[in-house]
């Protein structure tokens, strides 16, 4: 029997395989304006307008009133996208934090994960180097009201930065949403301790062990901070560490740290460091942090909370209270925002919000938080809300986009472009229809 040489086979099969891309075309820039008339204005930052007109000219938000004029200056009528959107919701796009979007697309599948990078020092690797715009997930995603996304790198230690990205675009260059630079630190924990003495002392030395780790990495580049700052500009350093000079951003407060913690514990180390270092800092997780509050205001840190369809960490806690954190938490005066850590799954980021507004926020806050505090969160000042000088990322429902009984998204469009929502789910139901 002949047998095919390994690098034929291999091809063969790569052949073989089905691409792992979705066939949506991405839609071209905003070429003619798009007038949304007659809508019920789910502004975020001016509260709820009925019978309300948006006008988006070039990527922008440049009015919104009643009866705007149809033939707005820089165009022709007939050269205006008049959408009558009488008895519907016009939303702001949807803000998914946390999440793993582009980096997956089947989780069992190793050759396409791609969201952790080896090693756990890696502050200058970017999401952005891995991220895949043609994802077969982004469509689905994109289904249910979200129109930007924050990609973020997993792992132990410090993984890499995020970037934000808008669920529409050829290529990362495309995607690319301009915002605070994002560097993501998963802060350890001992997840489980074990019964036997022995192996306490090993699990809790280990867990040491990589506190210690990060403390001397952090310490590190703080070093390598100083002796740049104090290097002339005509000067040269005699060392280049990539790894320190990618932090520098960080230490200059020009760059933000997501510290993955949800422990009293985990949080009150990471405060110290940020104290230490006069870091701007996102808890990332914030289970307790609702029981950190002074502390965190006193470092005017956020919180993304991505757990509000999580079971309790602990068993004497009540059934409900992930449900609450976010309530918990506007109670304590912390600034948050809520997340989704997953891929495919990010997609249920607006029923997260909802069941946030079941156990204590109100419906108003419960939208800003997946939309104006998410933007504001990630240092974007033109995303999030539907405002004059705001980006035309807006969402058309036929009813409230946080409830999955009434939300039906009927069009949307970002930067002014409206998007293809056909999707690899509506082209299976279509097909099984016909069976």
């Amino acid at each position: 029997m002949q047998y095919l040489p390994t690098t034929l086979l291999l091809t063969m099969l790569m052949v073989a395989m089905p691409v792992i891309a979705n066939d949506i075309v991405p839609a071209p820039k905003q070429s003619r304006n798009v007038l949304i008339k007659n809508a019920t204005v789910h502004t975020v930052s001016q509260g709820v307008l009925s019978n309300t007109d948006v006008l988006i000219e070039n990527g922008k938000i440049t009015a919104v009133g009643s009866h705007l004029d149809s033939t707005p200056t820089t165009a022709e009528i007939n050269e205006t996208q008049i959408v009558d959107a009488s008895g519907k919701h016009l939303y702001p796009g949807l803000i998914a934090l946390d999440t793993s979007l582009g980096l997956v697309e089947i989780d069992m599948s190793r050759p396409t994960v791609d969201k952790a990078e080896v090693g756990d020092i890696n502050p200058h690797i970017s999401a952005a180097s891995a991220y895949n715009p043609d994802s077969e997930l982004i469509p689905t995603i994109r289904y249910n009201g979200i129109t930007h996304a924050q990609i973020v790198p997993s792992g132990e230690g410090l993984a890499g930065q995020s970037v934000v990205v808008n669920l529409d675009a050829w290529t990362i260059e495309d995607a690319l949403t301009p915002s605070t630079a994002q560097f993501h630190v998963y802060w350890p924990q001992i997840k489980r301790m074990p019964e036997d003495d022995k192996e306490k002392i090993k699990v809790i030395e280990k867990n040491q062990d990589a506190i210690n780790k990060l403390n001397i990495a952090f310490e590190d580049g703080y070093r390598y901070f100083l002796s740049d700052k104090a290097i002339g500009k005509d000067e040269t350093s005699a060392t280049h560490n990539l790894r320190w000079q990618a932090m520098l951003p960080l230490y200059q407060g020009k760059a933000t740290l997501f510290a993955h913690a949800d422990s009293v514990g985990q949080i009150e180390q990471v405060i110290a460091l940020a104290k230490k270092y006069q870091f701007k800092l996102v808890i990332v997780g914030g289970y307790d942090a609702w029981r950190l509050a002074s502390s965190l205001r006193e470092v005017k840190a956020s919180v993304i909370y991505p757990h509000t369809f999580s079971l309790p960490k602990r068993k004497d806690e009540p059934i409900d209270l992930p449900f609450k954190i976010p309530s918990l938490l506007t109670n304590a005066q912390i600034p948050f925002a809520l997340g989704f850590s997953s891929d495919w799954d990010s997609r249920n980021l607006p029923y997260a919000a909802g069941y946030s507004a079941a156990y204590g926020l109100t419906p108003e806050q419960a939208l800003k938080s997946v939309t104006l505090d998410a933007a504001t969160l990630l240092g974007i000042d033109d995303l999030g809300a539907i405002a004059v000088g705001y980006r035309g990322s807006v969402v058309l429902s036929e009813g409230d986009i946080l409830d999955p009984m009434t939300n039906k998204i009927e069009a949307m469009w970002i930067d002014g472009r409206q998007i293809d929502l056909n999707n690899r789910h509506q082209q299976l139901y279509q097909k099984y229809l016909k069976r």
